[in-house]
C-alpha cells in the first residue's frame, strides 16, 4: 500500500519540478517574451480569436437567430462548392494562375538579387534597388489605373500601334492577355520587394568562397553557380515552400481591379468569387465561409506536401 502512495506522488512531485523549471526559464528570459508579445497578442486576436466563426461554414446562417443559433446543415454547404459550375471553375483559375506564379514569379526575385548583387560600386546598387522596391509601395488601385490608361483602346500602347499604321489591340478584354498581363505586372511591382530577402541571404555568404573561387580562375557565372546559389539554396527552399503554400491565394486585389466582364472565364479566383456571392448577390455566409474554410484547408495541404517532397529531393525541408 505504502508503495503505492509514493509511485503516485512521484509524478506530481515530477510535475511540479518541472513547472517549476519552466516558470524559472520564462522568468529569465521575461524580457524577451515581453517583446514577442504584441505578436502573441495580434495573432491571438486577429488571427486565432476569429477562427470560432468557422462554425458558419456547417451552418445555415439566419441574422435572426446569430451564428450559435442557426441551423446545423453538415457538410452541404461543401458539397455545394463542387456542384456549382461557377465555383469549381473558380477553383481551376486559382491552381492555374498560382502554378504560373510559381514559374514566372518566384524566380524573378532570385534573378534581380543576383544581379544586384554582381553590380560594382554600392551607391549605384542602392540606387537600382531602390528603384525596383518602390513600386512595391504603390496600391494596386493605383497600378490599375495607370495600366487602363496605357493598355485601353485610347492609350498610349494603342495610340503608338496606330501611329505605325498598326491595328489597335485590346488588351485588357482578351482572354488571351490576361494572364501573361498579370504577371508581368506583378514582377515588376513586386520583384524589388521580393529581392530584398535574398540578398540578405546572399550577404550571408562567406566572402572568402568568392576570393578562393576567383584565384582558381572561376568565371563570374561560376562563382554564381556554384558558391551564391548553393549559399542560399536553404533560403530558395524555405521561400518556394512558403509560395507553394498560398497556392489558393492567386492575388485578390490585383485580378479584381484589372479584371472585367469579358476576361471573367479566365481570371475569376475563390477570392473574387466569394467576394461576388457575399457582396454583389443575394449573401450566403455559411457557403463563402465554406469556401474560405476550403481554400485553407488546400493551402495547408499543399505546404505540407510541398515540404515532404522537398526534403524527400534535397533533404532539406522548411524546417532543416
Amino acid at each position: 500500500m505504502m508503495n503505492h502512495v509514493q509511485t503516485a506522488k512521484k509524478p506530481k512531485i515530477k510535475i511540479r519540478t518541472r513547472l517549476h523549471h519552466f516558470g524559472h526559464a520564462v522568468w529569465e528570459a521575461r524580457f524577451i517574451y515581453l517583446i514577442l508579445l504584441p505578436g502573441f497578442l495580434y495573432f491571438a486576436i486577429f488571427q486565432y480569436g476569429p477562427m470560432s466563426g468557422l462554425v458558419l461554414a456547417f451552418k445555415k446562417f439566419n441574422a435572426g437567430l446569430g451564428i450559435w443559433g442557426s441551423k446545423w446543415v453538415g457538410m452541404q454547404n461543401f458539397k455545394r462548392i463542387f456542384a456549382t459550375p461557377a465555383a469549381i471553375t473558380a477553383i481551376r483559375n486559382t491552381f492555374e494562375i498560382n502554378l504560373a506564379r510559381l514559374v514566372f514569379q518566384f524566380p524573378v526575385g532570385i534573378l534581380l538579387a543576383i544581379l544586384l548583387n554582381e553590380m560594382r560600386g554600392t551607391k549605384v546598387k542602392r540606387i537600382y534597388q531602390t528603384i525596383y522596391t518602390f513600386p512595391h509601395f504603390l496600391s494596386w488601385i493605383t497600378v490599375s489605373a495607370i495600366l487602363t490608361d496605357f493598355f485601353s483602346s485610347n492609350g498610349a500602347i494603342n495610340a503608338t500601334l496606330t501611329s505605325l499604321g498598326m491595328e489597335k489591340v485590346n488588351f485588357l478584354s482578351n482572354t488571351a492577355f490576361f494572364r501573361p498581363l498579370l504577371y508581368l505586372t506583378h514582377n515588376w511591382k513586386e520583384m524589388g520587394w521580393s529581392s530584398i530577402i535574398f540578398m540578405a541571404a546572399i550577404v550571408a555568404v562567406d566572402q572568402s568562397l568568392y576570393e578562393a573561387a576567383t584565384v582558381d580562375g572561376a568565371g563570374r557565372v561560376q562563382r554564381i553557380w556554384h558558391i551564391t546559389l548553393p549559399g542560399i539554396k536553404a533560403t530558395i527552399i524555405t521561400m518556394f515552400i512558403l509560395e507553394v503554400g498560398r497556392v489558393m491565394n492567386a492575388g485578390f486585389e490585383q485580378i479584381f481591379y484589372l479584371q472585367n466582364a469579358a476576361v471573367k472565364s479566365v481570371s475569376e479566383i475563390l477570392d473574387t468569387y466569394v467576394y461576388a456571392i457575399t457582396f454583389q448577390s443575394t449573401p450566403s455566409y455559411g457557403f463563402s465561409t465554406a469556401v474560405g474554410m476550403f481554400k485553407a484547408v488546400i493551402n495547408l495541404v499543399m505546404l505540407v506536401l510541398a515540404n515532404f517532397m522537398v526534403k524527400k529531393i534535397d533533404g532539406n525541408g522548411m524546417f532543416g
